[in-house]
């Protein structure tokens, strides 16, 4: 089965989320946002169909037709379900997100946030902010759950050094892999041989039945892609190292894409890409005061502050940003009566940073709200119809509160040694695995391999196996590989 059908935030029926939904409104932001009377929130189309939200056929097809399990369900609750219950976010839980699970502070025990936790948080915020702009909730919540179900373990060091196993093959990246995940690995839905049709990845000419992955609905495979263009496509920057498909999975993206502005990204995407900014941004922050690496008055020091600008430029904001905007981004969230002045792991504490947290969420999500709405005015906000605005005043705090994260978690120094050896262990499992192929690779994979047609396709097996595998599984079995050397 799939799951359920999906309800509204606040229970079944069209009432939609509360207006507080996100948080507590009384500190919008700058270029923040008010209610909008009559805009539509999280009512349920009902028996109009997908439609009703402004999503026409294109948009619902699946790229292997197939009949309903249970007809009254929407094509987006499918999708919605089908991601939930998926292994690949699942395995999410084994996977770090900052602060690795487990590790104690001599005061207090921290229950850090994994990849899953943060996919749950991510998929919670677009929903909501999807909702308020006009979105298919389903929809939005679907590709923030499946925003992240490519990256491999030990999270982007394992992405950079899965980048590097793979150069032979047309190299890694998390959200390519996330489609590769939804269009192929994941298995859901096969076509026979004979069907008649083409394969996602052009596969499938040894007679076998073929996987479509979860064969998701197009809009929802949109929605789930941050970077709409194949490695060394970016429109602006040709050395980027972000792109959102192999070359192998083309025509599965070519399908996906049709009749979509070239590079542009859709509306639901664009919502989940926010959802995951703000969610990621607050959480990091909170996680790493849990853990007592983060004081939050060093923000009123000049050194540290200088510190955070410097990490913020050029990695979270453009690098001809005024390191002024940065400074002003710290004091307007320093100034706020709800901002978390020191943390001692107390209840009492506790209580107040998870309110920060909320107040934080609500912020961000009410200014790109209120900036959208000013700009595209009340009516549903879908597909290619409008783009989210943000405002630039809140893109910066969001920023400065990376930063924090990204300096006193990320960059102390026993977090250096570590990351060298997750990216050893990353090195090594693909060169045993590869060496000793097809022994050693789950069924899946194995059978993967023995059926590609060449060492480029097969190289491609043995990192799909690595990128499937959870922090400790992949540990585990480097030992395992390695102690028979």
């Amino acid at each position: 089965m799939e799951g359920t059908t999906g309800t509204t935030p606040n229970g079944p029926g069209p009432q939609g989320p509360h207006p507080h939904a996100y948080g507590h409104p009384t500190a919008p932001g700058p270029g923040g946002a008010q209610e909008h009377p009559g805009h539509p929130r999280d009512g349920r189309p009902g028996s109009s169909g997908d439609d009703a939200y402004g999503y026409d056929e294109a948009a619902t097809a699946r790229w292997a037709p197939e009949p309903d399990k249970r007809p009254g369900r929407t094509a987006f609750q499918r999708d919605r379900a089908r991601v939930l219950h998926s292994a690949a976010l699942r395995r999410l839980a084994g996977k770090t997100q900052v602060v690795t699970p487990g590790t104690r502070n001599q005061a207090w025990d921290a229950s850090p946030r994994t990849r899953l936790t943060h996919s749950l948080e991510c998929a919670q915020v677009g929903r909501e902010l999807g909702a308020a702009l006009g979105c298919d909730p389903d929809l939005v919540e679907a590709a923030c759950l499946a925003h992240d179900l490519g990256h491999p373990p030990f999270g982007h060091n394992g992405e950079v050094a899965l980048n590097e196993v793979a150069e032979g093959c047309g190299g890694f990246e998390g959200n390519a892999q996330s489609l590769r995940l939804l269009t192929r690995i994941e298995p859901k839905r096969f076509l026979p041989a004979d069907a008649g049709a083409p394969v996602p990845g052009g596969a499938g000419s040894d007679g076998a039945p073929v996987s479509v992955g979860l064969n998701l609905t197009r809009a929802a495979l949109d929605a789930a892609t941050k970077y709409p263009w194949p490695r060394g496509g970016h429109p602006t920057d040709p050395d980027s190292v972000k792109f959102g498909v192999y070359e192998d999975d083309l025509p599965v993206f070519d399908w996906i894409r049709d009749g979509a502005p070239r590079h542009r990204r859709c509306f639901e995407a664009q919502v989940m890409d926010w959802s995951d900014d703000v969610a990621y941004s607050v959480h990091d922050f909170e996680d790493g005061l849990h853990a007592g690496h983060i004081d939050p008055n060093l923000l009123l020091a000049e050194p540290e502050r200088a510190d955070i600008r410097r990490v913020a430029l050029g990695r979270y904001v453009p690098a001809d940003t005024d390191p002024e905007e940065l400074s002003e981004a710290i004091d307007r969230l320093l100034d706020q009566d709800w901002w978390p002045h020191h943390y001692d792991g107390s209840a009492h504490a506790q209580a107040r940073l998870k309110d920060a947290t909320s107040q934080l969420i609500g912020r961000f999500c009410l200014a790109a709200e209120g900036a959208t709405r000013q700009r595209y005015g009340t009516g549903r906000l879908t597909r290619y119809a409008a783009e989210l605005v943000v405002p630039r005043a809140t893109r910066n705090e969001c920023a400065v509160l990376k930063a924090v994260a990204d300096r006193y978690v990320m960059q102390r120094a026993e977090q250096a040694a570590l990351r060298a050896d997750q990216r050893i262990v990353v090195a090594e499992l693909a060169e045993a695995l590869a060496r000793r192929a097809p022994d050693g690779l789950d069924p899946q994979f194995r059978a993967l391999f023995d059926a590609a047609p060449d060492d480029r396709a097969r190289g491609r097996v043995i990192v799909d196996q690595v990128a499937s595998l959870t922090d400790a599984s992949a540990v585990t079995l480097h030992a395992q590989l390695t102690a028979r050397r």
